[in-house]
């Protein structure tokens, strides 16, 4: 595969700009999903709010080392190199290959994600709101992996904190209204600047803004989930829908970082060729 020219590296960051203004914008359905959380609050279970909360601790922990979440970089970097048809064996490898190909395997990982998303989700809507406790972290981890993996898809090491950092807010980018998705886009603006990214882990005092995003995700899961049964239908296709558009942020997102990166790139290049 050959590398793309700057006209088409502009192509495709004309295309995520359209996508960025998409998300801009805050459905109804949107705006409804949030409403009953509150009420949904008092009548919720203690070990469900708890179950909840810890949720706190352990993206704090992920950021700081990782934890139990990071992912063998080995079977991504097997996917790239089939994709690519050129050897893949490190990061920095994974990081000169084709955008084409960094596509293909991040939509490869979206499906087979989504795949065990919707499993996930069925088994645990069996016992309804009780066995909801038990989708969080299941749901969190799924997330979680499914980011770090298009991290490596896209040439980027999820082992670097700062990395981890630009997953959790790709995680809460997803679940933000509009005030929070348009000052989400803005701070990833400019990520590759290290400044700028650890500006960003000073923003995530606590990380409570991550988990309380985090929670209105369950909003609506919660109404259905009380009605056993039927909280097999809506949690398979609810978290399928959560790991897709979880998925599609981060492939934008970490496309975007490339294709600036290669635009700068080449930049740098013509000018020092200019000068000599």
């Amino acid at each position: 595969m050959q590398m793309e020219t700057k006209e088409a590296l502009l192509t495709e960051l004309e295309l995520i700009e359209r996508w960025e203004n998409d998300q801009k914008g805050l459905w109804i359905w949107d705006k409804a999903a949030r409403l009953p959380f509150a009420l949904l609050d008092r009548v919720t279970p203690a070990f469900i709010q708890k179950r909840i909360s810890a949720l706190l601790d352990e993206i704090g922990y992920y950021i700081q080392s990782g934890g139990k979440y990071l992912t063998k970089e080995r079977s991504i970097l097997k996917k790239l190199e089939r994709h690519a048809e050129t050897p893949v064996h490190t990061i920095e490898d994974a990081a000169r290959v084709p955008l084409k190909a960094m596509d293909e395997t991040a939509l490869s990982i979206q499906k087979s994600h989504a795949g065990a998303a919707t499993v996930q989700g069925a088994a645990t809507g069996v016992g309804g709101f009780l066995t909801l406790a038990a989708d969080i972290p299941a749901t969190l981890a799924i997330s979680l992996k499914t980011l770090q993996e298009i991290a490596v898809s896209y040439g980027y090491d999820p082992n670097e904190r700062e990395e981890r950092v630009f997953i959790i807010k790709c995680l809460q980018f997803t679940s933000s209204d509009i005030v929070g998705k348009k000052a989400i886009l803005e701070e990833l603006s400019d990520y590759a600047n290290r400044n700028s990214s650890k500006q960003m882990i000073s923003h995530l005092q606590g990380w409570r803004e991550v988990v309380l995003s985090y929670r209105e995700q369950y909003s609506l899961k919660k109404i259905f989930r009380l009605v056993p049964v039927v909280g097999i239908v809506f949690g398979a296709i609810s978290n399928r829908s959560m790991i897709e558009d979880i998925a599609d942020a981060g492939m934008m997102l970490y496309r975007k970082r490339r294709i600036l990166e290669r635009l700068h790139a080449q930049e740098t290049k013509n000018e020092s060729e200019y000068r000599i």
